[in-house]
Formats: structure tokens, sequence, C-alpha cells
């Protein structure tokens, strides 16, 4: 269980970085992740095994794309999309160095000339809790994306040249990502709201000056202004 979220709802006072401090005291050891580097710098990574998938199922990110061997078992691999990036605009080679990583770690797809990839977003797996470990669903069909690959033993060896295990803490990270994600929003909220407020006061002084000017051209304005002049001539 997170010992983390429970205390990072809204409204909570306590902040990330005393949180953090707090899950430090329990000497957590993340699950071990195997990180790559694909050919134009897209982050990838995956899970050592069932139990690993099965955690970076809980703290993947909203810009992940994952990767999968359709119908056979095989690594969960991610792909962190850069900012302004979708599923369909991911370049070529990119998707094709998953989909061999993908390969190159299914115990049964490894063995095949060809086999065939799927691959959604992140946000689009679903978890039941009906599933064994390590399983997914997706909540939208047709938000996947299939390809069908042979084998290339040099794009996996480049790959592979990128390796490095780590044991991070994908809880924290998350919370990180999440908390800087809602400081830009806010951020850009009161940017949005004090430029809505220069606008609706630059469109007040606008306002008044046309109704002076309204009112220095209307008739009421002259005819007080000849009232007054008849008045003077009175007491001349």
């Amino acid at each position: 269980m997170s010992l983390l979220l429970p205390l990072c709802a809204e409204g909570s006072d306590i902040d990330l970085p005393s949180l953090l401090r707090l899950r430090s005291t329990f000497n957590y050891t993340g699950a071990m992740v195997f990180y790559f580097v694909s050919s134009d710098g897209h982050l990838i990574y995956m899970g050592k095994d069932k139990y690993e998938n099965e955690t970076l199922l809980k703290w993947g990110w909203p810009e992940d794309l994952w990767f999968h061997v359709d119908d056979l078992s095989s690594a969960h691999v991610y792909l962190r999309l850069k900012p302004g990036e979708t599923m369909d605009t991911l370049n070529e080679t990119a998707v094709e160095e998953c989909c061999q990583l993908v390969k190159a770690n299914s115990i049964e797809g490894s063995k095949l000339d060809r086999v065939k990839i799927v691959y959604t977003m992140f946000t689009n797996l679903q978890k039941r809790g009906d599933m064994d470990v390590g399983q997914v669903g997706f909540k939208s069909e047709r938000d996947r994306r299939y390809r069908t690959i042979e084998k290339n033993r040099e794009i996996v060896k480049a790959m592979m040249r990128t390796k490095e295990e780590k044991y991070p803490d994908l809880e924290a990270e998350r919370l990180r990502r999440d908390a800087e994600e809602k400081k830009v929003r806010v951020e850009a909220f009161k940017k949005q709201l004090k430029e809505k407020e220069e606008m609706e006061r630059k469109k007040k002084e606008e306002d008044d000056l046309r109704s002076y000017k309204d009112f220095m051209n209307s008739g009421e304005y002259n005819s007080n202004r000849e009232g007054g002049k008849n008045l003077e001539d009175d007491f001349m």
C-alpha cells in the first residue's frame, strides 16, 4: 500500500518534501527497473519480471507509451513521450526500437521471426482486481496501435548498449511529477487571471473615456454651456 498518496490528498497540510523524507525513514527499496535510451533521446524503461511490471502499472506517467507482444507473455516496455508528442506523432524509429526491445524480452516471442506488437498510452491501461500479477487490459480498444515486426538484432544490440539497472522509488517520482504539473497549472491559471483582470481594467478605461466623449458631444453638455453664457450675460 502507498505510504504517500493518502497524505498527499487535496487539502493535506503536509508538503511533498516532508512526505519524501518520511518515506526515506522506512528504508524503502524500489523495484528493479531497466532503463534504455532511444536513438533520438527518449527514455525507455521496463521491469525485471511480472512483479516489477505490476509496480510499473501503478506508477506509470500519463505521457508514457506502453508496448507488449500481442497475445504472448513479454516484458512491459514504456517510452516517455516528450512535450507536445502523441502516440501517433512519435517517430517511426523510436516505435521500432521499443517493438524490438519488447520482442527480445518475450520468452516465446524472441524465438519467432515475426511477432505482432500492441502499444497504447499508459492512461488507456486497465487493471482489474480479478487479473493475475502483471496482467492488464484496455479501457478503449480503438486507442490501441499494432505493428508486426521481424527480428532485428542490430537494433536490439544498440538498445542494450544503453541499458542501466536502477532501483527507483517510482511512487515518489510520480508524486514529484504530479506536483510539478499542478504547480505549472496553478501558475498558468494565475497568469490567465491576471491577463483577464488587465483586459477588464483597460476595457473599463475605454468605456469611461467613451462615455465622457459622448457626454462632451451631447446636446445636454452644449445646452449647459449656452445656459451658462446667458447667465453670465445677465450680470454684465
